[in-house]
């Protein structure tokens, strides 16, 4: 667990290095049960095969996140890419009841890279 914010920045960054830089073969595809994804907490990231990062997200379970749908595939079906060109990227993050960590990752690395499906999701008050 990251102890500073250099610590917290590092991680980050490592996150992001494996998300968005794992060959787009070795990420995980599409299918409708997601039991390939594991069910433990992380970072993940919805890309395609051309365009890149599409969406970055959180969450305490990373199959259970996919499996109840998700407005990435929505926006990626209006937008007419094909399912074989869009895939998952995981990270899994150790959760020890922190929440906060989780949060505090996903905002760096949103700033980072801006996705343009997270733009679409109005931000919460």
């Amino acid at each position: 667990m990251p102890t500073n914010d250099s610590d917290l920045q590092a991680q980050a960054q490592e996150i992001l290095d494996t998300i968005a830089f794992i060959p787009f073969e070795q990420c995980q595809p599409l299918t409708r049960d997601f039991d390939h994804i594991p069910a433990r907490p992380g970072i993940y990231a919805v890309r395609h095969r051309t365009e890149g990062l599409l969406y970055i997200g959180k969450t305490k379970s990373l199959r259970g996140r996919f499996s109840g749908g998700h407005k990435a595939f929505l926006w990626a079906w209006l937008d007419q890419y094909q399912s074989e060109d869009v895939r998952i990227a995981v990270q899994i993050i150790p959760y020890r009841g922190s929440p906060a960590l989780l949060l505090e990752l996903e905002a760096i690395i949103l700033r980072a890279t801006e996705p343009p499906y997270n733009v679409k999701i109005p931000m919460e008050e």
